[in-house]
């Protein structure tokens, strides 16, 4: 079979450096590794690039390389020996799993060589839980009672998971142990956490029965929660270690924070904005007025001005709600309706029929709506 020039494979010259060698490698093994790149011939392509990297990172394999190329690994050749064979030098290929799938990865071995650890802690998972809050209490801030049961370190045993601790003998302390696997690259040792201990790395002449070994016990927890000003339904507050206990000493996950905010009867929210809708008369539209109306932070007078036109929006700056963790503002915005009666007196409809047989209708709107319609007649 027709193999390409390692060096092609990697992209690099061949007077690269062994650092510009493994650079390469570990860019392109991030980009085709078959966990991640499920196109057709990925798996092919990580398996090219790894059989060209354990050549090219070897001195002595790549001094025979550059001397008989592909024949010197090929059939027992020059260098006595096939590609099922290479091993990958100093480069860890747990770095670049973990870069890829964000850690879990440890313990690949190539040619027998393996990372060992005596104690595999594991993170703890996360929490999430959503607050109901009223409109003030999310524009204002306030503080919170929260309710939740979380794993935390087992009274009883300290964590531990039991009494009379013992070494284990499975994995003699290590808390992992070896298997052979084939993969792309042939048989490699992988390691497993210790079936026995769990990752521990020992056993215990009694378990715990609280536990019942695992060191972690629920329970019941009220957290008091500082919401700031002006969060939404779109914020989200995190508690950095709050969450559940890790394992074997790992640390603790995170409690999200969602909220659910009930509506207000009056104030409308967008964003940092928040919207009033102001019910005034039809005098007062036509004469204008200055009107009491609520806001965030009390009453204010605001200032109708006269032929004010339904719908319009006045702008009160700085009187919206606070953006969280910062000092700006948005505003808030007063929506005009003009409100038309529907019950009147005697004296109320003699002023408005006298008013009606004035001339109200001598504006540019009133006169091109009433020519239009004129001309349609005709």
């Amino acid at each position: 079979m027709n193999k390409k020039d390692f060096y092609e494979v990697l992209g690099v010259s061949k007077t690269a450096t062994d650092e510009e060698i493994k650079r390469a490698f570990r860019k392109l093994a991030k980009q085709y590794h078959p966990d991640v790149n499920k196109e057709p011939g990925a798996e092919e392509k990580f398996k090219e690039i790894g059989e060209a990297y354990a050549v090219l990172s070897d001195p002595e394999k790549r001094k025979q390389y550059d001397q008989f190329g592909h024949a010197a690994f090929q059939n027992g050749g020059a260098g006595g020996y096939g590609y099922q064979d290479f091993n990958f030098g100093d480069i860890n290929l747990d770095d670049i799993l973990s870069d890829l799938f964000g850690g879990g990865f440890g313990g690949f071995g190539f040619g027998g060589r393996t990372r060992g650890s005596t104690r595999t802690q594991n993170r703890g998972s996360d929490i999430r839980v959503t607050v109901k809050l009223t409109f003030e209490e999310a524009v204002q801030g306030c503080e919170k009672d929260i309710k939740i049961n979380v794993d935390s370190i087992c009274p009883k045993c300290s964590g531990k998971g039991g009494f009379d601790v013992k070494t284990c003998s499975t994995c003699g302390g290590r808390g992992r142990v070896l298997e052979q696997q084939q993969t792309i690259f042939g048989y490699m040792q992988t390691q497993k956490t210790c079936p026995e201990c769990g990752g521990s790395g020992k056993s215990y002449g009694t378990k715990c029965t609280e536990c019942r070994g695992t060191g972690i016990k629920e329970k019941e927890k009220i957290l008091t929660v500082t919401i700031p000003e002006g969060v939404d339904e779109n914020s989200q507050l995190r508690l950095s270690g709050k969450g559940n206990q890790g394992v074997n000493g790992g640390s603790a996950g995170d409690i999200f924070i969602d909220f659910k905010i009930s509506e207000h009867p009056l104030f409308e929210r967008q964003n940092q904005d928040i919207y009033l809708e102001v019910p005034i008369t039809i005098t007062d539209a036509i004469l204008g007025t200055k009107k009491e109306i609520p806001t965030l932070n009390g009453n204010v007078m605001l200032d109708i001005k006269p032929g004010t036109q339904n719908y319009t929006k006045l702008k009160l700056k700085g009187k919206g709600i606070k953006t969280p963790n910062s000092f700006t503002r948005g505003n808030m915005y007063a929506v005009i309706n003009i409100i038309t009666p529907t019950k009147l007196d005697r004296k109320q409809k003699q002023i408005l029929q006298e008013l009606a047989e004035t001339d109200l209708e001598d504006s540019s709107e009133f006169k091109e709506f009433n020519k239009y319609v004129r001309k349609n007649a005709d």
